[in-house]
Formats: structure tokens, C-alpha cells, sequence
């Protein structure tokens, strides 16, 4: 299996097909195969590179503090393995924050965003500033296979097959690597960051995704000349709930802004 060592860390990564790339990161407890119906889809015009972020699938976690900035360090680091000089990235949730601060921090490597249920800070409002410590305080206290379970169900709403993928993907984390790196995930910041974006971005939002829609409108708003779109009959797991809708509307974007290097 491909790996790459950095930060301390063994980066588990696939890639498929050839032409442009497509960089594809999964959302917080989910791994590389969260994309499988777009790899199938678009690898035959385009190469696209999956990858496990630290602490998830088959990648490792080093001991300590998560540092949330390393995430994006590791997508630089993947990029420069590769040998890529610039890609279009697509992250949902989790995999769209980290996709935001590669833009900002990288902005040479990325031509390209794809934006799909994704927040931009964990203290948008109340909700965030007191939802954030209850959820590591309760996420601590519940037996980890409830939080398996729970997290399975909501996210199988509209695609029953969700379930034992969900399942699968947490069973590949313990419950001490899943607080430390929630821990990390809920210090990322990026209020600061979305008006450094210029490239070219596209946002998706499942219409019955509640987790992150009030951050949406002003995420359009910052970044500057993004497109947004609802994608309909999807929850959070928005690639998965829909994803025919999902792959052509990405497909769209890619064939509109990057059809070539």
C-alpha cells in the first residue's frame, strides 16, 4: 500500500487514472473510500488522488496534541510526493475545511475548489461556542460504539448503504485517536483565511444538511465569485447520499474551469 511519511505521520493515498488532478479529502471519521463513486466516474479523464487524513483509514497518528495546521501540511506534502504542480481539490465537511486552508496557505498549488458541506470555523455563533465543548465532553462519557451507531444511522437517512460504510470507517479509529483528533478538528479556524481564496470554487450544500447551512451564505459571500449549489435529497454525507447529482455537478465544474493543466 502507498504511503508517504511526514509530519510524523504515515499518510496512507490512492491514485487513479491520469490528466488533470483531483485531489479528494474525506470528512472527520470517514476515510479514502468515501469516494468511490467519483473515482469511478471521473478517473477516466482525470487523475485522482484519495487519501486518508491523519488518524483515519490507514494512516497514522502520532503521539500528543493534534495540531489542526498539519492537516493542511500533509495535503502540501502529498501534492509535492506526487509530483503535482497544482490540482483541484474537493473535500466534504472536515476534507473542505482542510481543502480552504491548503488554498490559502498554498495558494500555488490550487486551482481549484470544490466545497461540499463544509464549515469554516467551530464559533460561528452560540451553537458552535457551547455545541463544541459538550460534544467532546459527551463523546468522552458514551460508550464508543454508541457514537458508531448514532453517527451510522444519521448518516444513512437517505442512502440505507451509508450505514455499514460509516461503521467500517469508524471501526479503523480508536476511541483516544477519534477525541485527540476531534480535539484537533474543532480548533480549526478559517474566518481569517476565506478572503485569501482567488482561485475558482464551487459550494454544495445538501438541502437537509442542518450541520453546517447557517455557515453557508457567508461562506459564498467571502470567498469571492464562488459558485453555490444545493444538492437535493442529501444530509450531511452529501457525496453519498446523492451521488449521481454529486459526480455531474462536479464533473460540470472541472470541464468549465479545468479541463486542462
Amino acid at each position: 500500500m502507498p504511503y508517504l511519511q511526514v509530519n510524523g505521520a504515515k499518510i496512507y493515498y490512492e491514485v487513479s487514472g491520469s490528466g488533470p488532478a483531483v485531489v479528494f479529502t474525506h470528512g472527520h471519521s470517514m476515510n479514502h473510500k468515501q469516494w468511490h463513486p467519483q473515482i469511478e466516474a471521473l478517473a477516466e479523464n482525470y487523475q485522482t488522488i484519495t487519501w486518508d487524513v491523519r488518524g483515519h483509514g490507514h494512516s497514522t497518528l502520532p503521539p500528543g496534541e493534534v495540531n489542526p495546521r498539519d492537516f493542511s501540511k500533509d495535503l502540501n506534502a502529498l501534492l509535492n510526493h506526487l509530483q503535482i504542480r497544482n490540482a483541484v481539490l474537493c473535500g466534504l465537511s472536515m476534507g473542505g475545511h482542510i481543502s480552504i486552508q491548503t488554498a490559502a496557505y498554498y495558494p500555488e498549488k490550487v486551482k481549484g475548489l470544490i466545497l461540499i458541506g463544509t464549515p469554516f470555523t467551530n464559533r460561528f455563533n452560540w451553537f458552535e461556542k457551547y455545541g463544541a465543548p459538550f460534544s467532546k465532553l459527551s463523546l468522552r462519557i458514551l460508550p464508543y460504539s454508541w457514537t458508531k451507531e448514532l453517527t451510522a444511522s444519521i448518516l444513512s437517512k437517505f442512502n440505507p448503504s451509508n450505514k455499514s460504510y460509516v461503521r467500517e470507517s469508524f471501526s479503523q479509529i480508536n476511541k483516544a485517536d477519534f477525541l485527540r483528533h476531534w480535539s484537533g478538528n474543532l480548533k480549526m479556524e478559517s474566518t481569517h483565511l476565506l478572503d485569501h481564496i482567488t482561485c475558482p470554487t464551487l459550494i454544495l450544500h445538501g438541502d437537509q444538511d442542518k450541520m453546517v447551512a447557517r455557515q453557508q451564505s457567508l461562506l459564498k459571500s467571502a470567498i469571492k465569485g464562488s459558485e453555490f449549489k444545493t444538492i437535493s435529497n442529501a444530509d450531511h454525507l452529501t457525496n453519498l447520499d446523492n451521488p449521481t447529482e454529486v459526480t455531474e455537478v462536479i464533473h460540470s465544474f472541472l470541464i468549465s474551469h479545468h479541463s486542462s493543466d
